[in-house]
């Protein structure tokens, strides 16, 4: 009784389009077995090749072939990029921190600066670019902003092995209440938020009037002068 409701099954599932992998998937039947049953029930060629079109294989090789097009195309936008900027000097370095620090730094207190980010690697670089001014890491703090569903100890280690920063600077994280599992959006690089700060009022006042002088030179608002 059972195979003559497969059976029944199967030749209802044969007249809506299916192919015998996607019955043989509900149906859990050999492919002979359909063989059998289906012999005189077969697909249209516009139905073919709707289902070669729509297979996980077809759709998985588009999506390889296209994903090599776009790494050839961006080995050679980064090589033409790399020939135009060259090596990167300190001053270069410098004003590009000021850059970074004018669209993404805390602007915020008179007497900090600081950078929040999810990406380690820009917070890396903020690191080292503290080195202009003398800022050794002992002198830096983190906070962490992280979520609900999330194991605060293994981020503390991740973030501290990934700065170079031990954990002793680390100030309590701050624990949203939402979770990052609920999040319908790309959630940056899945490891929370980190801020570095550092209390300074001079280096702040120094970074603030750099982010100033270099307006005043794009803007022409001033004439270089040394």
């Amino acid at each position: 009784m059972a195979r003559k409701k497969d059976k029944q099954k199967a030749l209802e599932m044969r007249k809506r389009g299916m192919s015998y992998s996607q019955i043989k998937e509900k149906l859990k039947v050999s492919k002979s077995t359909l063989s059998e049953w289906l012999h005189d029930m077969p697909l249209s060629e516009k139905r073919i090749r709707e289902l070669r079109a729509d297979s996980p294989q077809r759709i998985e090789r588009y999506r390889n072939a296209m994903k090599a097009k776009r790494d050839a195309k961006n080995r050679v936008a980064y090589q033409n990029i790399a020939r135009r900027i060259g090596v990167i000097s300190d001053r270069e370095f410098l004003i590009a921190g000021l850059f970074l620090y004018w669209a993404e730094g805390s602007k915020t207190k008179i007497f900090s600066i600081g950078l929040t980010n999810t990406n380690p690697s820009m917070l890396i670089l903020f690191i080292r670019w503290l080195k202009f001014f003398n800022v050794p890491k002992s002198k830096l703090k983190v906070h962490l902003h992280l979520y609900s569903d999330m194991n605060t100890r293994k981020q503390i280690n991740f973030w501290s092995k990934t700065l170079g920063i031990p954990t002793t600077q680390f100030r309590k994280p701050y624990i949203k209440k939402t979770k990052l599992s609920s999040l319908t959006y790309t959630n940056g690089f899945g490891q929370g938020t980190c801020s570095v700060i550092l209390d300074n009022g001079s280096i702040c006042s120094e970074v603030m009037m750099g982010i100033q002088y270099i307006q005043d030179i794009l803007l022409n608002k001033q004439k270089i002068a040394f």
